[in-house]
């Protein structure tokens, strides 16, 4: 080998290692890859939509990506931890639907989450109306697929499932061990047969789920969360009615989750050569006979 040919691969082989992992040119910014994500998802991108970078600079190279459910600061932490400094969040980052925070510049966890991803130099992509709007809707997608229902899907309604005569009790214990919940909640008869189930992961309004419970053939109703005094109420007066009907409260965390771990194996080919994880958000609540600590990274 002669001494020009040895200096050359040397040069390479230091441009390549000063290359983020996997990529064949230089490191894509966030924006590029929201502009990857808008241009594959397959739905026209709205003008009025939460689903931008709700934290840190457009402008930041991207080493690595995490999806998650919701960018809680557990979630950045374990993101930054691994590598990852782009992380795209399915539910808000700072508290409301439209992460609005004027107000809140001095409020303690505010600011410690809004300096931790300053100083790691993050950003945090929010991906929620349009990975519902897919299709099919991405969340529930994964959530099909997590839980082993993409057969009982009705082909007529991409919100009605038909199983074959299950006990209520059955049913509630087959989704608490398959998604792993610790404090899912369930409203009545144990010994309710279900057989026509409408799913509407995370938020169920009111006005949806009584649209859905009231249907002759519906028997359960599963939501993410609701408002006891609305959904909750008014399960309960439907049952006291001589309704056979049940809804089922798996917690919001917990009920879109496997859509946004379906969202990091989507991404591989949408954005090809970045490293890619997917970081679960842990279920906010527990039961006293199934108490959890908060890991740190």
């Amino acid at each position: 080998m002669n001494q020009h040919a040895g200096s050359r691969r040397t040069f390479l082989a230091a441009l390549a290692a000063s290359m983020p992992l996997g990529a064949a040119g230089p490191a894509l910014t966030a924006t590029q890859v929201v502009e990857k994500i808008q241009a594959a998802v397959g739905v026209p991108w709205r003008t009025e939509t939460v689903d931008k970078i709700v934290a840190g600079s457009p402008e930041v190279a991207v080493q690595g990506i995490a999806t998650t459910m919701m960018a809680t600061l557990e979630v950045c932490q374990r993101a930054a931890a691994a590598g990852k400094n782009f992380v795209i969040t399915h539910e808000p980052t700072y508290y409301t639907h439209l992460d609005r925070f004027a107000g809140m510049e001095k409020d303690p966890a505010f600011q410690f989450k809004d300096e931790f991803l300053r100083k790691n130099k993050m950003a945090v992509f929010r991906f929620h109306d349009h990975w519902h709007a897919r299709r099919p809707d991405g969340i529930q997608t994964g959530m099909l697929r997590d839980l082993g229902w993409e057969k009982h899907l009705d082909p007529n309604n991409s919100r009605r499932l038909n199983f074959p005569g299950l006990k209520l009790s059955s049913f509630a214990k087959e989704i608490e061990a398959k998604l792993q919940i610790r404090t899912m909640r369930v409203v009545g008869d144990p010994d309710l047969i279900v057989n026509t189930v409408a799913a509407n992961w995370g938020y169920g309004s009111f006005e949806g789920g009584l649209r859905s419970m009231a249907q002759p053939n519906v028997d359960v109703l599963i939501v993410g969360e609701c408002r006891e005094w609305e959904l909750v109420e008014y399960a309960q007066d439907l049952i006291a009615s001589g309704q056979k009907k049940a809804l089922i409260v798996l917690g919001h965390v917990v009920s879109e989750q496997a859509g946004m771990k379906y969202c990091a194996e989507w991404l591989k080919d949408v954005v090809p050569g970045l490293p890619i994880e997917f970081i679960a958000a842990a279920e906010p609540f527990w039961h006293p006979d199934k108490p959890f600590a908060i890991k740190r990274p």
